[in-house]
């Protein structure tokens, strides 16, 4: 969840923009300097006391969804591959993130749909929500991916070790008393975790100060809730929690919530939940907690001005932390960043030979696809392939609230820092014959373009199903399409869909439906 960071490498120069043809001819993979040493096969590893059966080709640490898909195509690549998880296969993102979320956000979703039924000629009666129920529901789905992990690893003979593992040197991993070797490769995928913060009072105590880890298991929603960090996290909440009946104040330091998307995208967001109840307070500095045994008091300042705010529970969604800590990373020569990430050089090995990072510990964007992505990478070079670079600058980005909120590449503002010439095609969801349909107006497809070549520099979705529609987008970006190439595609009509034929060619000045 949340934009990739600027700080991540980018695939283009887009201060040196082409014409597509030649800088499709040019594509090239992960660079030849990344694919040095894997490590070399250890062959003596019976005589320094390693049982045959904990010697494998690659072993990974972690077993979220960088983790247990660089498992799986490791397996498929045909080396010998074990994973060392401490918890259920499937990491936060299967457990206690991406998956129940979303199946939270459906019953939002539900409830939203109910109370609007009567004007599609619908009576639903009086709509009753129960939290309880909801989150139940949420745990079954997550449970059902978690053991289709687990079906993955024994279908794919990955070997799947329980317990906390600790590097060792020469690409050995400890679990327990037991230790195994990596004759290729050791995986360091280890993910993130919630923060608190403490130096304010607002340590989180799993009660009345909780993380999205204790939101997804409470037997009831809150009356009020105060969520500090308006990102794709504390976005989501606060729109679960208010389509169930919970008084919700969304507290964002930054001038804008969603600071990272395109501020088209953060206004329409902030003026859709106002619109809905949502207290949406931005520039604002929470200078203080104190929690007490029933509520929280806030001590917040906005505008010069310090107010207080009182909430049944608050919900800390303000960042995250790299798991890095006590897995002997410096015994074994592996270096961190200043912000705590992994060192890790373009084919994602560390500074020590033989040791790679993958998902949200080796850097931004701290996405569960970008690390799956990683993990196909680098199980390729470990085995000696040349997988096509990753292109950071181009992973999706979506908030799953409603509406909808995706995006890829650069926004507005980023264009007018790097100086680039660039013409904004936009395409209002109002104007859709199938978004009227189906009620969905909320929203738009705005996509900025080169202006000399029409490369798509960026693209921003506010609207249902958002989240699907961006695709196309970061397909034909990721293969360097121009806006007219993507208008040249029929788009089936009536499709919400067409709102991206429509919005390109709003960017060559030939909008049809508008």
């Amino acid at each position: 969840m949340g934009r990739p960071s600027s700080a991540a490498p980018a695939h283009a120069d887009h201060d040196e923009l082409r014409p597509p043809c030649d800088r499709r001819r040019d594509r090239g993979g992960v660079p030849e300097n990344a694919e040095r040493d894997a490590g070399e096969p250890s062959r003596n590893a019976a005589l320094r006391g390693i049982p045959v059966a904990n010697q494998f080709d690659v072993i990974i640490l972690g077993g979220g969804p960088a983790g247990y898909v660089a498992a799986i195509r490791s397996a498929q690549l045909g080396m010998t591959t074990a994973v060392v998880e401490r918890d259920k296969l499937g990491g936060v993102c299967v457990n206690i993130g991406c998956i129940p979320t979303k199946a939270l956000l459906h019953s939002a979703y539900i409830a939203k749909l109910l109370r609007e039924a009567k004007e599609f000629g619908v009576e639903a009666g009086s709509v009753k929500t129960d939290y309880g129920v909801a989150m139940q529901r949420s745990r079954r789905v997550s449970d059902q991916n978690s053991k289709g992990v687990e079906f993955l690893m024994k279908k794919n003979k990955v070997t799947v070790v329980k317990g906390s593992g600790v590097l060792q040197p020469g690409r050995k991993v400890k679990v327990g008393s037991d230790i195994s070797e990596g004759r290729k490769a050791v995986i360091i995928a280890t993910g993130s975790r919630v923060k608190g913060l403490p130096q304010i009072g607002l340590e989180i105590n799993k009660t009345t100060v909780i993380s999205s880890d204790e939101a997804l298991f409470l037997e009831k929603a809150p009356a009020s809730m105060a969520i500090i960090g308006a990102g794709a996290v504390g976005m989501e909440f606060a729109d679960i929690f208010s389509a169930f009946g919970t008084t919700v104040t969304l507290i964002e330091a930054l001038p804008r919530i969603l600071p990272l998307e395109d501020a088209e995208a953060s206004d329409a967001l902030a003026k859709s939940y106002k619109k809905r109840g949502i207290e949406v307070i931005a520039g604002a500095q929470v200078k203080k907690g104190t929690p007490a045994k029933d509520k929280v008091t806030l001590e917040v300042e906005t505008n010069g001005a310090t107010r207080k705010i009182e909430a049944a529970a608050v919900l800390m969604a303000a960042g995250r932390a790299v798991n890095v800590e006590d897995i002997g990373l410096a015994e074994c020569g592996v270096q961190v960043t200043e912000r705590g990430f992994i060192k890790v050089d373009p084919g994602l090995q560390t500074t020590a030979p033989g040791y790679y990072a993958i998902g949200d510990v080796a850097g931004p964007p701290m996405l569960a696809h970008k690390g799956m992505r990683e993990g196909v990478t680098v199980t390729e070079l470990i085995a000696g392939k040349k997988p096509h670079a990753i292109r950071y600058d181009n992973v999706p980005s979506v908030t799953y609230c409603h509406p909808e909120v995706a995006s890829i590449g650069l926004t507005e503002d980023q264009c007018k820092e790097r100086k680039l010439e660039y013409v904004a095609g936009r395409f209002p969801f109002t104007a859709n014959g199938r978004a009227r349909g189906t009620g969905e107006t909320e929203g738009f497809v705005k996509i900025l373009r080169d202006k000399k070549y029409g490369e798509i520099l960026g693209a921003h979705i506010v609207g249902g199903h958002a989240s699907e529609i961006i695709h196309e987008l970061a397909v034909a970006r990721e293969n360097e399409y121009t806006v007219e190439e993507v208008e040249l595609a029929i788009h089936a009509h009536p499709t919400m869909s067409e709102a991206v034929a429509q919005a390109a060619l709003d960017s060559l000045g030939r909008v049809v439906d508008m």
